[in-house]
């Protein structure tokens, strides 16, 4: 059964503002061909992953923080564009006028907040097994739900410091066979962690 899951990486956010138009939050929410960092296993986004949620027009919505009570923008609405380009899924909002949008947009362009993030429903995925036992697993086609500036995401064994930063909610387990049992007692507990972190969220 397919599960709803969340990435979270540093890869710049801007305000942009043309003369005479109202402001835009910029950025980009995946990109394309960069390993994560561990995760119990390595993932990467293929380019086209996203062609067929674009193309369907799917409903997303631009969120601060994964909040549903912050909505930035709604691509039914004409208030978010999503796109793949060279680099990997780029959004653009329309922000509200509202003054929690001004802060965000405040936020932003301090520097304060500098990273995006998806949700996502994986349709056709790849996994891989390397020859020194570790798993590689390739997103190729997915549900897109919302794309989110956030500041400070559950974090599973990531450094807050690295260039890219993942949090798998609801992260799927590769095959496991028997000479994978120690290397797996790890991921379990962090799965473990991830699923009472959502537990405490729902």
């Amino acid at each position: 059964m397919s599960k709803l899951e969340r990435r979270t990486l540093a890869c710049g956010i801007e305000v942009r503002a043309e003369e005479g138009a109202p402001p835009k939050i910029v950025g980009h929410a995946a990109v394309f061909d960069q390993n994560s960092l561990d995760l119990g296993f390595t993932e990467r986004v293929a380019p086209g992953a996203f062609a067929r949620a674009i193309a369907e027009r799917q409903d997303v919505r631009a969120l601060w923080n994964h909040d549903p009570s912050y909505v930035l923008g709604r691509s039914a609405a004409g208030t978010l564009a999503l796109s793949e380009d060279a680099v990997g899924l780029l959004y653009e909002i329309d922000p509200p006028d509202t003054q929690w949008a001004r802060d965000l947009m405040a936020s932003l362009k301090r520097g304060d907040v500098t990273q995006s993030s998806f949700s996502f429903e994986a349709r056709t995925d790849q996994w891989r097994k390397g020859s020194d036992g570790s798993w590689t697993r390739t997103l190729l086609d997915v549900d897109l739900y919302d794309v989110s500036p956030v500041t400070f995401p559950a974090y599973l064994g990531t450094d807050a410091s690295s260039r890219m930063r993942e949090t798998g909610l609801y992260v799927p387990v590769p095959p496991i066979s028997a000479d994978d049992e120690q290397r797996n007692e790890s991921l379990r507990a962090r799965l473990a962690h991830a699923e009472r972190w959502n537990r405490t969220r729902a």
